[in-house]
């Protein structure tokens, strides 16, 4: 079965940087888009970013743009989000997603999921 694992979470102070891995365990790795979500305490689970089965095409919700990236290297059958300055309304549980769709958008449906990576954003 497709499984995917999230790492990289912790605790941060407010501007600093943290980056999360997702490993896939699929053989066509490369064939599908990938995705992150996020989902703090009390609140709905929201989508973050994706980025396309090649890697070339990513796009991120406004709250993130400037400050989170979203990248893939599918010879580890890794997709990685980096988030720089980093604030407190960032910390949240944070979601790896696999799509069927190369080239997901923002209104996919993400076909699976990880099981969550938690990120602590102190002020």
């Amino acid at each position: 079965q497709v499984q995917l694992v999230e790492s990289g979470g912790g605790l941060v102070q407010a501007g600093g940087s943290l980056r999360l891995s997702c490993v896939g365990s699929e053989r066509t790795f490369s064939s599908h888009g990938m995705g992150w979500f996020r989902q703090a305490p009390g609140k709905e689970r929201e989508f973050v970013a994706v980025i396309s089965g090649n890697g070339g095409v990513t796009k991120s919700t406004d709250s993130v743009k400037g400050r989170f990236s979203i990248s893939r290297d599918n010879a580890k059958n890794t997709v990685y989000l980096q988030m720089n300055s980093l604030k407190p309304e960032d910390t949240a549980v944070y979601y790896c997603a696999g799509y069927s769709n190369y080239y997901p958008s923002v209104y996919d449906r993400p076909e699976v999921w990880g099981q969550g990576t938690l990120v602590t954003v102190s002020s």
